[in-house]
């Protein structure tokens, strides 16, 4: 099977990445999303905060087409404009970085395979996928441009936890996305690891790459993101420019306790 690939260029410019209004989502017969109103713009930076078990995963799987919201009265959803997709052709407009993910990625995969098989939204290439010689060439420069194009024969079950996360990074990188989505990046990450994953989101930004952040961590929040959006409960909180949502009363309503903020070189910190 060979990948479709479409540039994201080929969609219009103006129509925001994603835009929710009024969305419901159950997970069973939960509530996971309620009364969910969001638009985020093509290639801006956002953080999305919340406790585990708010909702973050649940948007991020309706963004991503793995569920639907409930079909009511008023509500809609639509990205890039569209309500409708192809869900390969949009696998292609947006690089996903998550963890559950890199548990499948598991086992004698290697670097390089994991990076293509983001040519068909899968998790290593098997037999049946269709390469050339152009594809894995993207592959190539996919490890290249995170800087460890020496794991592409390296197994991800021999790759540190830090080094796997750049190989996911290139994966979602080998269709020059117009967005990155990043699930609890900072997650099994040792504390130098964290720190380079930081300035590898700060690069994708300052490139013009959008960001979504999804993440229970206030210091994984990059400079370059201006825009915080708080979830609590399946529903937002709160909606606004970053240095009004970490504010320690609104941190303190987020995560139920007494918190403290500092910030240090464009970073926060929370204890």
């Amino acid at each position: 099977m060979s990948p479709m690939i479409t540039r994201p260029d080929s969609f219009e410019s103006t129509a925001p990445l994603l835009e929710l209004r009024d969305v419901q989502v159950f997970r069973g017969s939960k509530i996971a999303l309620d009364h969910i109103d969001l638009r985020i713009d093509a290639r801006e930076h956002v953080a999305i905060l919340g406790p585990n078990g708010c909702g973050k995963s649940t948007l991020i799987k309706t963004i991503t087409r793995e569920l639907y919201p409930a079909a009511r009265d008023g509500s809609s959803m639509t990205i890039l404009g569209r309500s409708r997709w192809n869900i390969f052709e949009l696998r292609n407009l947006l690089g996903i970085v998550s963890n559950d993910l890199m548990a499948s990625c598991t086992g004698f995969a290697t670097g390089l395979d994991v990076v293509a098989s983001g040519f068909f939204s899968a998790v290593r290439v098997f037999p049946h996928h269709r390469m050339d010689a152009a594809l894995w060439k993207r592959a190539q420069t996919a490890l290249e441009r995170m800087e460890v194009l020496h794991l592409a024969d390296r197994p991800v079950e021999e790759m540190s936890s830090g080094e796997a996360k750049r190989v996911l990074i290139a994966r979602a990188l080998v269709h020059d996305p117009k967005t990155l989505i990043f699930d609890e990046p900072s997650t099994s990450l040792d504390v130098f690891a964290q720190h380079s994953l930081r300035e590898i989101m700060h690069t994708l930004a300052q490139s013009g790459t959008g960001v979504i952040l999804v993440t229970h961590h206030i210091s994984d929040i990059i400079p370059d993101i201006e825009r915080v959006v708080l979830m609590r409960g399946g529903r937002i909180l709160a909606d606004g420019p970053k240095e009004e949502m970490l504010m320690p009363a609104r941190l303190a309503e987020l995560f139920g306790i007494h918190v403290d903020i500092a910030r240090r070189d464009g970073y926060f910190h929370l204890w």
